[in-house]
C-alpha cells in the first residue's frame, strides 16, 4: 500500500520521470460514469509546461487509458492509465548519481533503496509522477459532478503578490476552469514578473494555493483519525513541493478569541448553513455542509541553477554542486490541476464509505 491511496475508491501510481512510462490505476470508482476525454485533455493542459515561467521539458502526455473503461463508460473495474515518457534527457542527471541536490529526496531514496533506485530526473519521486494523478482526479472529478460537487484551486499568493480569496465559490470555481494561471483578481501579471524574476537570478520561489470544495453533503467523514482534514492531508502531503496545510482560518484561529472564531448557524432558504465559515466546512472531522475551504504552502523548486553546497557519497568528502537540466523557477501554477485532482480523488473516496458506490449514479 505504500503507492496506494484510498479505501473505496483507491488510486496507485507507478512509474519514474525517465523510465519508460508512468501511470495509476484506481480502483472503486462506480460504473456508468461517462468518462470525458476533452476535460482530461484540459486537465492536463493546465499542469503541462506552457510558457518561459515553465520547466523546458516538453512532454505530450498522450495517455491510455487500456482497462476498466468500455464505449466510454466506466465498467467498475481498476481502471489502467498509462502515460509514455517521449521528452528525456538522461544524461544530465549521470553527474548527481552520488551527489544528492539539496532538498531532494534524492539522499533519503538512496538511504531506503540501498542505491538501487532510479535516480535519473528524480525518479519516483518526480512531479513528473502527477501526470497520471491529473487523469485519475479527472475521472473522479467526473463521478463527483453527477453529484453537484465542484473543486477549484487558485494562487493565493507568489512573489508577495496576493490575489483574494473565494467570495462567490460557484462563479469564482466556474472562472477558474478555463485559466492557465488560476488566479481570482488581475494578479497574474505581477505574479509572472517575480517569478521571472527569480529565474533570471538562478534561483526559484514557492506560494500558497487556496482550494475551495462545494457541493459536499453534511454527515461525510470521520471523527478522530480519519477526519476530512486528516484525509485530505495525507494525500496532499504526497505533493512533494507542499509544506504546509491550513483549513478555513487556519493558523489565524490561533490569535481569535471563540466568540470571533465560531461559526454561528443560521438558516437559508431552509438549509443550515453557518454565518461565517472559519473552520473551513469541517466540525469534529466531518463536513457540515458549508465549503471545504483550505491554504496549501508549496515551497521554492529545490533545482536552482546556482552553486548549492552538498557531499560526494561515493568519496565521503563535502563538496559543491549545480543543477544542471530543465526546471521550473516556480511550480505553483502547475500545482493548481494536481491539488484539485487529489482532492476529487479524496472526496471519491469519503463519500463511497459514507453512501456507497452506486451514490455517484444513483445521486444524492
Amino acid at each position: 500500500m505504500k503507492n496506494t491511496f484510498g479505501v473505496s475508491v483507491s488510486v496507485t501510481v507507478f512509474g519514474e520521470s525517465h523510465g519508460e512510462a508512468i501511470g495509476a490505476v484506481i480502483d472503486g470508482i462506480a460504473p456508468g460514469i461517462s468518462i470525458d476525454y476533452g476535460y482530461i485533455d484540459s486537465q492536463l493542459s493546465r499542469r503541462r509546461p506552457s510558457s518561459g515561467i515553465d520547466t523546458a521539458r516538453q512532454e505530450k502526455d498522450e495517455y491510455k487509458i487500456v482497462s476498466g473503461v468500455f464505449n466510454g463508460i466506466t465498467t467498475g473495474t481498476p481502471i489502467a492509465i498509462i502515460i509514455p515518457n517521449t521528452d528525456t534527457r538522461s544524461k544530465d542527471y549521470s553527474k548527481i548519481k552520488d551527489t544528492p541536490r539539496p532538498s531532494h529526496a534524492d539522499y533519503s531514496a538512496r538511504m531506503k533503496y540501498h542505491g538501487y533506485e532510479d535516480y535519473r530526473g528524480g525518479g519516483h519521486f518526480s512531479g513528473r509522477i502527477t501526470a497520471p494523478l491529473v487523469v485519475a482526479g479527472a475521472i473522479c472529478q467526473m463521478a463527483l459532478d453527477k453529484i453537484g460537487i465542484k473543486i477549484g484551486t487558485h494562487i493565493l499568493k507568489c512573489g508577495g503578490v496576493y490575489d483574494r480569496g473565494f467570495e462567490n465559490y460557484g462563479t469564482d470555481i466556474s472562472a477558474l476552469e478555463g485559466k492557465s494561471f488560476p488566479v481570482l483578481s488581475d494578479a497574474e501579471s505581477r505574479m509572472t514578473e517575480e517569478i521571472l524574476k527569480a529565474k533570471s537570478d538562478r534561483d526559484s520561489i514557492g506560494g500558497v494555493l487556496q482550494t475551495a470544495i462545494i457541493g459536499v453533503p453534511a454527515g461525510v467523514g470521520e471523527p478522530w483519525f480519519d477526519s476530512v482534514e486528516s484525509v485530505l492531508s495525507h494525500a496532499l502531503f504526497g505533493i512533494g513541493g507542499v509544506k504546509g496545510i491550513e483549513f478555513g482560518a487556519g493558523f489565524a484561529m490561533a490569535d481569535m478569541r471563540g466568540s470571533e472564531a465560531n461559526d454561528s448557524f443560521t438558516y437559508k432558504d431552509g438549509q443550515v448553513v453557518t454565518e461565517t465559515n472559519n473552520n473551513g466546512g469541517i466540525n469534529g472531522g466531518i463536513t457540515n455542509g458549508m465549503p471545504i475551504v483550505f491554504n496549501l504552502a508549496i515551497k521554492p523548486t529545490p533545482s536552482i541553477s546556482r552553486e548549492q553546497d552538498t557531499v560526494d557519497l561515493a568519496n565521503g568528502n563535502s563538496t559543491s554542486l549545480i543543477i544542471e537540466g530543465r526546471h521550473d523557477p516556480a511550480i505553483i501554477r502547475r500545482a493548481c490541476a494536481v491539488v484539485d485532482s487529489i482532492s476529487a480523488i479524496c472526496m471519491c473516496d469519503m463519500i463511497a464509505q459514507r453512501f456507497g458506490t452506486d451514490f455517484f449514479t444513483r445521486g444524492k
